[in-house]
């Protein structure tokens, strides 16, 4: 063979290792599939079925990545949770307008196929696929020398759910005095990393040795799937917001009616060690609350009525608390108080 012929495996990309990762993700994801599932990772397009027993279905899509958590991953060495949030952070978008998860595609790009690390994360978008109750259809994966740093990857998720149209959750469900429910969050989740990074950078701190920040800054978003379509089903819920980023703020007021005034007490919040520390490294609340989700992952809005009814759907750490009430008033959020930190 002639050395000097130009191939494409020399220009950095090797086709072979990307079709063995495709093997791969074909052979564990069909385990989870069953006998009635379509097994055509690989193929062109992916083929999924549409649930018989919805009488007027609507399709619900949504995609997001993880943003600069990845490089926390990076930087400790651990790529086994943040596909996790990847499966999260599309997943949880859905069920806010009612839609049960269906199937989601992924798309990693890479400077160079690391089987390693790519069958690591490939495992937590199955687990996150697995929590959602949803499948892993296909996706892409891209290697692009030149483009990412040796080592450096990026990811990126699709979800497609699907609602009956008469059970779809609208801003017209929502009244006055209607209570808003916290739900806690897991941690961080995907959101204000590059905040963290610039402290943990600035500060010049190591997280491989400290076990706090190493333990916290990578824990996985958590999943609501389960609870909410719960909750949906059992028509307990009159409306509800994923806290991502934006903070409690800005994500709820997307739900909020005109005329209606989503007014929150922040004395009520109850957050953890690693919004408290965030907190001590000169930030004040304002950005904190639009940045972070602060103990607040995901926002109920539920009849007075049917609050005593809510917690047995949810796991002990999870459990909603009234953090606030829906009101008359012209501006569709009103915050009061204070975050306690310390």
């Amino acid at each position: 063979m002639n050395k000097n012929l130009f191939t494409y495996k020399k220009s950095g990309v090797d086709i072979n290792a990307a079709d063995r990762f495709v093997r791969y993700i074909s052979a564990i994801s069909s385990k989870k599939r069953g006998k009635k599932k379509f097994n055509n990772i690989g193929g062109f397009g992916s083929i999924s079925n549409i649930p018989n027993n919805v009488k007027n279905p609507k399709i619900v899509a949504s995609t997001d990545g993880v943003g600069t958590k990845i490089e926390i991953a990076n930087l400790i060495n651990k790529y086994d949770t943040i596909g996790i949030d990847l499966v999260a952070m599309s997943v949880n978008d859905l069920i806010v307008q009612g839609a049960k998860p269906l199937f989601f595609l992924d798309y990693i790009s890479i400077n160079k196929i690391d089987l390693t690390k790519l069958k690591s994360i490939i495992k937590g978008i199955l687990k996150g696929c697995d929590i959602s109750n949803c499948n892993l259809v296909g996706g892409e994966t891209a290697e692009m020398p030149g483009t990412y740093e040796k080592g450096k990857f990026d990811i990126a998720g699709f979800a497609v759910g699907v609602v009956d149209q008469k059970k779809i959750l609208n801003k017209n469900k929502i009244k006055n005095n209607d209570l808003i429910l916290a739900v806690p969050s897991s941690g961080l989740h995907s959101n204000g990393y590059s905040l963290v990074r610039n402290i943990i950078n600035k500060k010049k701190i190591n997280i491989r040795k400290n076990n706090f920040l190493k333990k916290e800054l990578i824990k996985p978003t958590k999943i609501y799937v389960k609870e909410i379509l719960s909750l949906i089903d059992k028509k307990l819920l009159n409306g509800c917001a994923n806290i991502t980023g934006g903070g409690l703020s800005d994500n709820i007021k997307r739900i909020i009616p005109n005329k209606l005034c989503a007014e929150i007490d922040l004395n009520k919040i109850n957050t953890f060690k690693i919004f408290k520390w965030l907190k001590r490294n000169n930030i004040d609340d304002k950005e904190m609350l639009k940045t972070f989700n602060c103990g607040v992952g995901f926002c109920l809005i539920v009849n007075p009525k049917n609050l005593n009814k809510i917690n047995r759907y949810f796991s002990k750490n999870y459990r909603p608390y009234v953090i606030g009430k829906i009101s008359k008033r012209l501006n569709k959020v009103k915050l009061n108080g204070r975050i306690n930190w310390f």
